[in-house]
């Protein structure tokens, strides 16, 4: 109430009609300030470990995590102050889409996303970063149990020949692999991915032509990768860029947070199951 009202009453009337000693005030004034202070550094340190990317949400979740119970509206008006803005409140832009596989094969998925078993159904889009003067672009593998990226590539072009690196990536077997679930881009198409798919008994599933939501996890990941990775991005070569990506990737995997995965990593995630 005193602090509030400081601007239009004196501290000393003010403690004087309440009972209270001014130092008293002044004892707690000064145990507000620097926990003001601390919750400031706690959420500086926090949005910059995000690579400036989480909001008050999950920011909320990580102070939680060390004690802090804080509303967001707090987190907010502090975020305003220090001019902290996370990357995701720009709108994105989203590139067109390449010529469509024509294939007979089928919707296997059929949109169940949530998967129990890992590495039982992989996902995967491609998306494009600026290298140089000329555009490049990336390619990832995800598993739809933990959202983990497993594998990933990224080159000069948009072809099947980035899946094919990606899949190179992957550190598990792929015997262990049961559906592969992409759009109809026709880099997906190409018969040396069909080859490896039936050496490894990977099973084949396409999304209906022209309905997104279909790989609508793929999507969303690469919408993350936008804000997060491409977004105000400028690599000097393909050697720049495949150390960025690699830092990221390990960053998404071990140290990011997902809400769908109840504010848990997806490596975190994988070891709570176990």
């Amino acid at each position: 109430m005193i602090r509030n009202n400081r601007h239009k009453y004196s501290v000393s009337a003010m403690c004087g009609v309440l009972q209270i000693a001014r130092s008293t005030y002044y004892y707690e004034a000064k145990i507000r300030d620097d926990q003001e202070e601390e919750l400031t550094d706690l959420i500086l340190t926090i949005f910059k470990k995000s690579r400036c990317n989480y909001g008050q949400r999950k920011i909320k979740v990580e102070l939680k995590k060390k004690g802090w119970t804080v509303s967001r509206r707090r987190i907010g008006r502090i975020m305003k102050k220090q001019g902290l803005v996370s990357k995701y409140t720009v709108a994105q832009f989203k590139p067109s889409k390449s010529s469509c596989n024509e294939s007979g094969v089928g919707n296997a998925l059929n949109r169940e996303f949530d998967q129990d078993q890992e590495l039982k159904v992989i996902v995967s889009d491609l998306t494009y970063v600026r290298v140089g003067q000329k555009w490049h672009y990336i390619c990832v593998l995800v598993d739809l149990y933990n959202r983990e990226i497993i594998g990933h590539s990224a080159g000069p072009h948009k072809s099947a020949a980035l899946v094919q690196r990606a899949f190179a990536s992957v550190p598990y077997n792929l015997h262990h692999l049961e559906l592969f679930h992409t759009d109809r881009g026709s880099e997906f198409k190409n018969q040396l991915i069909d080859q490896a798919l039936e050496t490894f008994g990977i099973e084949r599933s396409l999304s209906e032509k022209g309905t997104p939501y279909d790989n609508a996890v793929a999507e969303a990941t690469f919408k993350t990768i936008k804000t997060e990775f491409v977004k105000g991005a400028y690599f000097l070569n393909q050697h720049e860029l495949d150390l960025e990506l690699f830092d990221y990737v390990h960053w998404f995997n071990h140290i990011r947070i997902h809400g769908s995965l109840n504010y848990l990593a997806p490596t975190e995630y994988k070891l709570m199951d176990l």
